[in-house]
């Protein structure tokens, strides 16, 4: 067995007695959207997905974009990307940028008093336009023949990732863009040799969020938690699917 995967969780579990709220992070959200019966196995029976395997390149761009806006941050100067866009805008300067970006300490938070869920997220970045209003920001990597966009349905994810953030930075108190935006690069193959160093193109792609299914889905997925049996699979749950099939590849 897999020294980096615990099958079997024991912390961290969800307790509908407890008085403390229960920390649900960003990514929690989008499991309960995508399988509610993995969601519960997880948070409530302890018994979590096998980890991805780690994207170091993304991690290491990621890394180096982060470094890059904060140059433009200390100066309070827009980067170059926002002016070939025509974006006026300038990455925002506060004392939690550094907390807002570490998902493992929480991130940015709120308490959803309806549920007891403490939310949380951890972000790449948020700029702020003329208006005062924050335009939240997410790093994405690839490497693809042709142009990057939101278009396939995998990306839907993103799209959620980046309305959970607008949601709570309001309910922090901030005014915020209806717009974000992904800074998305992407990986040239067309040169003639490696020579030690990889080339992207960089690309600003807007997207209008929308983040009023939020408050029902925090309700669901509560309802879903209480509840003293876990629901139905997802049909599209390629883990649920592999289960299945492995039960009836052994006879069982």
């Amino acid at each position: 067995m897999s020294q980096y995967y615990n099958s079997k969780k024991t912390r961290g579990l969800f307790d509908s007695q407890a008085p403390e709220p229960f920390r649900l992070s960003r990514s929690k959200i989008d499991s309960f959207t995508k399988c509610p019966r993995c969601f519960y196995l997880d948070l409530r029976l302890g018994v979590s997905q096998p980890p991805g395997y780690p994207f170091s390149l993304n991690t290491a761009v990621d890394t180096l974009l982060k470094k890059e806006f904060d140059l433009y941050r200390a100066k309070g100067d827009p980067h170059p990307l926002m002016k070939h866009y025509g974006l006026d805008a300038v990455p925002f300067k506060h004392e939690y940028i550094e907390l807002w970006r570490d998902a493992r300490r929480g991130g940015i938070e709120y308490i959803h008093p309806e549920t007891n869920f403490r939310v949380t997220g951890g972000i790449d970045d948020v700029w702020i336009n003329p208006g005062g209003e924050l335009i939240v920001v997410d790093y994405k990597a690839t490497s693809k023949n042709g142009e990057v966009n939101l278009d396939a349905e995998w990306q839907e994810s993103y799209k959620r990732q980046v309305e959970v953030y607008q949601w709570l930075f309001r309910h922090n108190g901030f005014k915020v863009s209806k717009t974000t935006y992904f800074v998305y690069v992407n990986g040239k193959t067309d040169a003639e040799a490696f020579d030690g160093k990889l080339e992207f193109d960089i690309k600003l792609i807007p997207y209008i969020g929308d983040d009023s299914w939020i408050d029902g889905v925090l309700k669901k997925a509560r309802r879903c938690l209480e509840s003293d049996s876990p629901p139905e699979s997802s049909p599209d749950c390629d883990f649920c699917a592999y289960y299945r099939a492995r039960l009836g590849a052994e006879g069982e």
